[in-house]
């Protein structure tokens, strides 16, 4: 989660709730804490890798379990394109697409030949991320130009803070990876109902300092314009010899979590494609390096065009209504779940478990909807055409299981 949404995600939300920012943050918090808790209870149950794919799937139905994994492969996708837009505008502002398209390629490469970031790696770089926006809070609260009137509640609207906590839902995003891992995990019983609600107040935490810093530094008018939000605040601060710094470490979080990204969302591509809801010539595996290929270049390819051609603003937007969908889902699935005790009355654990998934699917449904509209109209397009592909797959496969039955003579 503490990664690069943190350094984009905060303009556009300023953008729609104003001074009403730190409520959007707020209620994103809720529902991701939603969220999160339906994840655990489902992984608890589901120790395998897949996430929500898989209780989808075991719970609901396998419809919905391919819409899940449908949203996750469109949504981490235009995640992708965020993460490396976000390169481009805190690493060379100017020329911020062209930036974006080469970070693509250069990783892209890289999972093409089976390198992937190893766990070592990724403690380094969530340390550099987190020393640098320590440093942002530190740097421009002693400054002295930050002004705390900005925090003051202006005018704003019901709407507003809805649109901006679904944009900053993007920056939580990434709190059930444990669960998508739950094979991998020791006792993921206790393990994983355990580590999901750390890291997500952990998260917050960091999330809420750094909205309020920069929220006082810039003020809502200003921070609602800025491509690269956490530069200008140190900007402001004037310690400006730092603002290299906050820019290499945004760099450095895009990278990490563009990596592992692509990394993830080709190998999603992967188990669809055998499963031939996606095309079968993409589960193909590089008999040398022992990776997807075709995958990884065709994840690699859509995202290379969407860095090119969309707005960070545009894909944030549809790449949280696609996650928000595939939330409600899971939201949905953990509903289903039966108490071990008492199977004729809810026991209080149970009671509990479905009051939060109630919330956190009506929170889903209600975040999505209120995102700016050409986010919910691309995404609704984007799910449709899932939808379409799940039913001509289905009606060929009756149909190919009716001609074996019948011999292929006609029923």
């Amino acid at each position: 989660m503490v990664g690069a949404g943190i350094f984009v995600a905060l303009a556009p939300a300023a953008a729609a709730a104003g001074s009403w920012l730190l409520i959007g943050l707020a209620v994103a918090a809720v529902v991701a804490y939603c969220n999160a808790t339906s994840s655990a209870r489902l992984a608890a149950r589901y120790p395998q890798s897949g996430g929500t794919y898989v209780y989808g799937r075991e719970r609901l139905g396998e419809f919905w379990g391919y819409l899940a994994g449908w949203s996750f492969v469109v949504g981490k996708t235009a995640s992708c394109a965020a993460m490396a837009l976000t390169v481009g505008f805190y690493v060379w502002p100017a020329y911020a697409h062209a930036v974006a398209v080469a970070a693509v390629v250069g990783l892209t490469a890289v999972n093409y030949r089976g390198v992937q970031k190893s766990a070592v790696l990724t403690r380094v770089i969530v340390a550099v991320v987190v020393a640098v926006l320590a440093a942002v809070v530190v740097i421009v609260a002693a400054s002295g130009r930050a002004d705390v009137d900005q925090l003051r509640l202006g005018h704003g609207t019901v709407l507003g803070v809805l649109q901006a906590a679904g944009l900053l839902f993007f920056a939580f995003a990434g709190y059930a990876r444990i669960a998508t891992l739950g094979e991998e995990v020791r006792d993921p019983a206790r393990t994983i109902p355990r580590a999901i609600p750390l890291a997500l107040g952990l998260a917050l935490v960091i999330y809420a300092a750094v909205a309020i810093t920069v929220l006082a530094a810039l003020g809502p008018e200003r921070l609602a314009t800025a491509a690269a939000p956490l530069a200008d605040a140190v900007r402001m601060a004037g310690v400006a010899g730092f603002e290299p710094v906050v820019r290499v470490g945004a760099a450095v979080a895009a990278l990490g979590s563009l990596l592992s990204l692509i990394l993830g969302v080709s190998r999603t591509t992967l188990a669809m494609a055998r499963d031939r809801h996606l095309p079968v010539a993409l589960a193909a595996v590089h008999p040398r390096f022992g990776v997807p290929h075709r995958a990884e270049v065709a994840v690699g390819g859509v995202v290379a065009v969407l860095a090119a051609v969309t707005d960070v603003r545009g894909v944030i937007g549809f790449s949280s209504f696609a996650v928000l969908v595939y939330y409600a889902v899971a939201n949905a699935s953990a509903w289903t779940l039966e108490s071990p005790q008492s199977p004729g009355r809810l026991a209080p654990a149970r009671r509990w478990g479905r009051l939060i998934a109630a919330v956190g699917l009506i929170g889903c449904v209600v975040l999505a909807i209120a995102l700016p509209l050409p986010a919910v109209l691309s995404g609704t397009a984007v799910l449709v055409v899932g939808a379409v592909i799940y039913a001509v797959r289905r009606l060929r496969y009756d149909r190919d299981s009716h001609d074996l039955d019948t011999g292929g003579k006609p029923g």
